[in-house]
């Protein structure tokens, strides 16, 4: 693996001063992080820009399978970070979890509307459309639809634990009255340092002193993605977005990963999101992982110690 593709570490954000923000395109956009690819050369058997709906040129995903055997191959879908208004769905944590294929999975990587396109709730449905569209093509492209897991960190964690909590199709924000031939249900479900309760990050910072304190600005990422400024909007509307919201029995098996010392999203925002699956569901839903040394996007998440522990997770669980 060359240096240009590395895992996924912490060398941009260090230079953060604060958090994630998206100011408005005309004074300059997009925060001044370098996005480095991963190398999707080496994988022989890959199906890249797939599109799984028509309404923008962001509704595509790329799917690799393990280059031994004719499958149905167990799937790990993955979905990017970047405080949902910037990533890619190839970028370079691509190179930490293509791993996978080794380990007899077919990964999938998702792109998705991003904030500075459609604020919430696009990118949820864009996954929701996604999945749908794997478990109906499953068999064309020799996957499992019963042994799927959502992946992702920090926006993508928010993301993947949405769908783990197994929605029904019709009953999420913007799905009212449609109707769908595949539903959108996944058997298990990997957060890593997903914000969660974004009406809580900036007093959960202030309390931890680590984290930056700045995410009830306009230009913040979750304000951008929520629509406006988080002290302006409804609790109800916030609500929304928060994964805890749809907590249920029908929940996939989840698998939360958050480092302590996490200066993007405070660490308690994992913990209140574990708490509440405990006090709905009881014990043995959810499996928490703290990483006591752990900033936002550390490499000790792409470690293979961890690295160990999501696939031998993923190999009891699916």
């Amino acid at each position: 693996m060359s240096q240009e593709n590395k895992p996924f570490g912490l060398e941009d954000y260090d230079k953060l001063e604060g958090s994630l923000r998206f100011d408005a395109p005309a004074e300059g956009g997009a925060p001044a992080i370098e996005m480095k690819m991963a190398d999707i050369s080496w994988v022989k058997r890959k199906y890249l820009d797939i599109p799984y709906a028509d309404q923008s040129p962001a509704q595509r995903l790329d799917l690799y399978l393990p280059e031994e055997g004719e499958g149905p191959f167990p799937l790990v879908v993955h979905l990017h970070g970047g405080g949902f208004g910037m990533g890619d769905k190839r970028d370079d944590h691509m190179d930490t979890y293509l791993q996978g294929l080794f380990h007899g999975y077919a990964i999938a990587s998702v792109e998705y509307r991003l904030s500075g396109e459609a604020i919430f709730p696009a990118a949820v449905l864009d996954c929701r459309e996604a999945f749908r569209f794997l478990r109906k093509h499953a068999a064309e492209y020799s996957i499992d639809p019963d042994r799927i897991c959502a992946l992702g960190g920090s926006a993508g964690g928010n993301l993947s634990a949405i769908m783990g909590m197994n929605i029904p199709n019709g009953q999420f924000p913007g799905e009212e009255g449609m109707t769908f031939d595949t539903d959108c249900t996944v058997q298990a479900c990997i957060d890593q340092f997903g914000p969660m309760d974004f009406r809580t990050m900036d007093d959960q910072a202030r309390a931890n002193g680590v984290s930056f304190v700045d995410h009830d600005t306009p230009q913040s990422a979750e304000s951008s993605y929520m629509g406006g400024a988080l002290p302006t909007l409804s609790d109800e509307w916030l609500a929304k977005a928060n994964p805890a919201t749809y907590i249920n029995e029908k929940m996939a098996p989840m698998l939360v990963e958050h480092g302590c010392v996490d200066k993007l999203v405070p660490f308690m925002q994992s913990v209140n999101f574990v708490n509440a699956i405990y006090q709905k569901l009881g014990q043995g839903r959810v499996e928490f992982v703290p990483l006591p040394n752990a900033d936002h996007e550390d490499k000790e998440y792409s470690s293979e110690w961890n690295m160990n522990v999501l696939w031998t997770w993923l190999d009891k669980t699916l």
